[in-house]
């Protein structure tokens, strides 16, 4: 009796140890559990700091680009007005000279007149000795009426004459005028620089010549301030470069250690112990299985070819946003995969969702609340409510859709859109059919 009793206590306090065991194991689940959404908390917030840092280092590198530009334009600028102002000095040069042959051309002209009021002189006296010599030769009766003749020929020329000689005068008086006026505006140039002893003209190149300075003055200094933004907006991409690259190291520390909280649920999930999460990894092995055995069935009767099955030409459907895509198996998993998925859903109010999805994470049909049609335009709304014919190729689905091991426990932040997010954990088990692996069952659900 005594050696009965001994044996009942040893057996007490075993099993009184397991219990202790267990309730430790499980007490370690839930706390590793813990550390798991604080760690996809950490990596979520890391992501959306790295999406915000690649576009402020895109868009600094878009500004560095844009002020190079415009510090070719300013040099361009600099050396139009440059070219613009030895034009001007050119020109002035050029009315300078001119100036002088206008000069020179009254002086012509003048000569011109001087030579045409001598005709009219010549002419005049012409004229008075041929009326003369007409008188005489009327004194002279008939001897003289042929040399009166030839008398008042030469009498009317010189009169032709002297009135041709008179209109060059005029017109040489007008010329002259006009000529000089134009000369005196020429060689107005302003000996002091003043406005008032400058002609039109000189003043006109004088303010070309100063808005050209001007231009030149504004480009100089343009120049100089965007070559010190350019030099700061290289600091400030430089800067950001190096948060990149820090925020690299620290993504890549976060997953570590989200994915070392993955494997001790998953090892302590794969010891017996019952955790929390057994049940959800057990119904997500069911479904995996039941899943399978559809598709197998369906090849068996012809429903589809195995090709069909495995097909990954995914086609765009047009217009979608986000991008939704279809493939050869689409109208099976309509068939078969409700049934399935939407009886997942009353395992336990945590669930969120269950999905079937191809080794690329292509979802050809979701459960029924989230496939509801696009609407045109809405991007939030569709990314929450339309996730069928969808591919999510993110961390967490690749890894579901490609993992061949019993099971795969992982905690992850899922995108509603517009910046929603809502933290969950997923398992996954894989589906394989005619012993290949056609892809993954997912089953998320809240903490």
């Amino acid at each position: 009796m005594a050696g009965w009793g001994q044996g009942s206590a040893a057996t007490g306090a075993h099993r009184s140890e397991a219990a202790d065991a267990g309730s430790l194991v499980l007490k370690l689940s839930q706390s590793v559990s813990h550390l798991g959404r604080d760690a996809a908390e950490v990596r979520g917030v890391l992501e959306d700091t790295q999406k915000t840092v690649q576009q402020q280092g895109q868009a600094m590198g878009a500004l560095v680009s844009e002020l190079q530009q415009v510090q070719g334009a300013q040099q361009g600028i600099a050396q139009g007005t440059s070219q613009s102002l030895t034009a001007v000095e050119r020109a002035r040069a050029a009315l300078q000279g001119m100036g002088a042959e206008v000069t020179a051309m009254v002086q012509t002209l003048k000569q011109v007149s001087d030579a045409a009021s001598d005709i009219t002189a010549i002419a005049l006296q012409t004229r008075l000795v041929a009326f003369n010599a007409s008188v005489e030769a009327k004194r002279a009766g008939e001897a003289g009426r042929g040399f009166g003749v030839v008398a008042d020929a030469v009498k009317d020329l010189a009169g032709k004459v002297e009135s041709s000689s008179k209109a060059i005068m005029s017109t040489v008086a007008a010329l002259d005028a006009r000529i000089a006026v134009f000369s005196n505006e020429l060689n107005a140039g302003g000996a002091a620089g003043s406005a008032k002893g400058q002609s039109a003209i000189h003043s006109a190149f004088a303010a070309v010549a100063g808005d050209v300075e001007r231009i030149a003055q504004a480009a100089r200094q343009s120049l100089q301030t965007t070559e010190q933004l350019a030099g700061r907006a290289a600091g400030l991409q430089q800067e950001v470069g190096q948060t990149m690259r820090n925020l690299d190291t620290a993504f890549a520390c976060s997953d570590r250690f989200l994915r070392l909280s993955e494997e001790l649920i998953e090892q302590i999930a794969s010891s017996g112990v019952k955790v929390e999460d057994s049940r959800y990894i057990e119904a997500a092995q069911a479904a995996a299985s039941e899943i399978a055995g559809l598709l197998e069935q369906a090849l068996a009767q012809g429903q589809i070819k195995e090709s069909q099955l495995f097909d990954e030409q995914y086609r765009p459907i047009p217009g979608t946003a986000p991008a939704q895509h279809l493939s050869a198996f689409v109208e099976l998993a309509d068939r078969l995969f409700p049934a399935v998925q939407e009886r997942m859903l009353s395992l336990s109010e945590k669930v969120v969702y269950c999905i079937a999805v191809d080794r690329n994470g292509y979802v050809a049909t979701h459960n029924r609340k989230y496939c509801q049609p696009q609407r045109a335009g809405d991007l939030v709304w569709n990314t929450a409510n339309s996730r069928y014919r969808r591919i999510f190729n993110d961390r967490t689905g690749l890894a579901s859709a490609r993992n061949q091991r019993p099971f795969l426990l992982q905690t992850y932040r899922r995108d509603m859109g517009g910046g929603k997010f809502v933290l969950l954990k997923e398992a996954s088990a894989p589906i394989i059919v005619r012993g290949r692996h056609w892809g993954g069952l997912r089953l998320a659900f809240g903490f």
